[in-house]
């Protein structure tokens, strides 16, 4: 075999050398098959016995996630279950099995091809999209009626070569001792390119020609942070990727001394950073490594992972135990931030909105349903007694919402005092960001607002018209666009203006590739995964604060992404 070199898209930098492991893509090739009558019973004790599998499989991993991988991974598996339970789905294979006579293998092929007729003729593209989890669904039964084949064995120190990642997958990958991923499909902005940068597992997507290429078996170099992929490596290879592995370990070393350092730029400006959290370990973390407080907290977890709403009792236990964990430190609760783009099992969430995106989320769907935005706003007012708590409001439009979000909250700190509860004088209350209507209107409602917090994944994805998951629109879904620039720059001046602090909560504040860029444009508060937080901090203090402010100007002149590019290469090449 001679060496041959792949291009695709950096996802999550790192590098890896490893034996090949191809996985074909997900669409069945099982042959018709007909069973005899008196084996009907058999075959759907068969295929009921897998599915009771994969609900124990997605148990057992949910159960072993903790942290953001909860969140990240939780979510699908979630998602994934849900459609397990989908009467759908399970009574058609039990039908076809029974009146077809059907073997459950071609069964389950014929039920998934009737699911995907029907989302193929789906005009919205997100809901198209959820095709993959049907497969990925799909995939699993198929492989547990088939658990003896489809087991991988010995992936320790394998890279793993697929068309596509699914999220549930990289934690399970990543705990059997996978090394890298490529895929020939997928986008760096996906959930799972998301999580394999948390989880610092080097993936490379778009790799089109790798299922093509490679076999199991073959060597392979992945360079997560160039996109290459490189089969057969030569001896140059080879030494390039050692270099590369004893660079990662000398910028780790270098990385953990700042755990107690300040993240203070070269001219001696502090820069705040936030961690965002959801759970007691991602709170440990963000205390260790000296984040200023959680600068967001989800609370959706609650609810993702239970069948009933969580009670006040039990949502006050958990926002006291993040206060207790930051020990005086500040931490931020969102409210709720549910929709039918994400796995609900309380059933609070519509199940069949035809546009999720612009459905009914967020503060939206705590307003519409009774009860329940007093009863979160009670447990966060009772969690404010045991150290500093803010408040803030995901999916805000405009000022009406803000403003009923106000009084809800006066009234909640009114009730739990009169009840005899330790609470905080005052509750800060602030907005986020996320909805390109509250940028552009906010000085009429900032002074509901005690401060902001700008969610940048989704002011990208309203701003731009552009899916974050939808591979085809990879290229529009950016925040290297003038617009958004633009509109960041107006949110920062009006709350300098108006005195009001303001962070950036989205995927670019825990990207250091950023922090030139978001400190010319006046932010000095960031909110971020713990797991990149001090890269973050690394950059920081490189950067001469008043000599990006004296270059936003040109910053904000550039007409397109290229000439964003240019001026962040050109300013990460003057840091020192």
């Amino acid at each position: 075999m001679t060496r041959h070199v792949l291009s695709g898209t950096a996802a999550a930098r790192g590098s890896a050398l490893g034996r090949a492991r191809v996985r074909l893509p997900h669409a069945l090739d099982v042959a018709e098959t007909r069973i005899a009558a008196d084996e009907v019973e058999a075959e759907l004790e068969r295929i009921h016995a897998a599915v009771e599998t994969v609900r124990e499989e997605m148990r057992a991993l949910r159960e072993r996630l903790h942290g953001a991988l909860a969140h990240e991974v939780g979510e699908f598996l979630d998602l994934h279950a849900l459609l397990l339970d989908d009467p759908e789905l399970l009574q058609g294979i039990d039908s076809l099995i029974r009146t077809g006579l059907y073997s459950a293998d071609y069964a389950l092929r014929l039920q998934r091809d009737r699911i995907a007729a029907v989302f193929d003729g789906i005009d919205d593209a997100y809901l198209r999209s959820r095709i993959d989890d049907i497969d990925q669904v799909i995939g699993r039964l198929h492989a547990a009626l088939h658990r003896s084949e489809a087991e991988l064995q010995g992936v320790a120190g394998e890279i793993l070569v697929t068309d596509n990642i699914a999220p549930t997958e990289l934690a399970q990958l990543q705990a059997q001792g996978v090394v890298g991923v490529v895929t020939a499909a997928g986008s760096a902005l996906s959930h799972s390119a998301i999580l394999a940068r948390s989880l610092h597992l080097p993936l490379v997507v778009g790799a089109a020609q790798a299922l093509l290429k490679v076999n199991d078996g073959d060597v392979l170099v992945i360079d997560g942070g160039t996109g290459l992929v490189v089969l057969e490596p030569d001896a140059d290879d080879l030494r390039a990727h050692r270099q590369r592995s004893d660079e990662a370990k000398r910028e780790r070393k270098q990385l953990n001394r700042l755990r107690r350092e300040p993240s203070r730029t070269l001219d001696g400006t502090d820069i705040k950073l936030w961690a965002n959290a959801e759970s007691r370990e991602d709170v440990a973390e963000a205390h260790a490594l000296g984040a200023a407080g959680v600068g967001l907290y989800r609370t959706e977890f609650l609810f993702m992972g239970s069948r009933e709403i969580p009670d006040e009792d039990t949502q006050f236990r958990a926002y006291r135990d993040a206060v207790l964990g930051m020990t005086g430190r500040t931490v931020t609760i969102r409210t709720l931030d549910l929709g039918a783009d994400k796995a609900d099992k309380t059933g609070l969430a519509l199940r069949d909105e035809p546009n999720p995106a612009l459905g009914l989320r967020g503060v939206r769907l705590s307003l519409a349903r009774d009860g329940l935005l007093h009863t979160q706003l009670r447990a966060i007012a009772r969690a404010s007694g045991y150290g500093p708590v803010r408040v803030l409001v995901p999916m805000i439009s405009g000022a009406e919402e803000m403003r009923t979000v106000r009084a809800m909250l006066r009234t909640a700190l009114a009730e739990v005092r009169r009840e005899g509860h330790e609470v905080a004088a005052q509750l800060p209350l602030g907005a986020m960001i996320e909805v390109p209507s509250a940028a552009l209107s906010l000085s009429g409602f900032i002074g509901a607002c005690d401060f902001l917090s700008i969610g940048t994944n989704d002011l990208v994805q309203y701003l731009l018209a552009a899916d974050r998951n939808n591979e085809a629109l990879g290229e529009l879904y950016t925040p290297l666009h003038p617009a958004l620039l633009r509109l960041l720059r107006d949110v920062v001046r009006i709350a300098q203006r108006r005195g009001r602090p303001v962070a950036v909560c989205g995927e670019i504040a825990g990207d250091a590739a950023f922090v030139p860029l978001l400190l010319a444009l006046g932010l000095t508060e960031l909110s971020l995964h713990p797991a990149t937080l001090l890269e973050v901090r690394r950059a920081i203090r490189s950067c001469d604060l008043s000599g990006l402010r004296n270059e936003a100007r040109a910053l904000l002149r550039a007409r397109d992404r290229a000439g964003i590019e240019r001026w962040l290469s050109a300013n990460t090449q003057a840091m020192p």
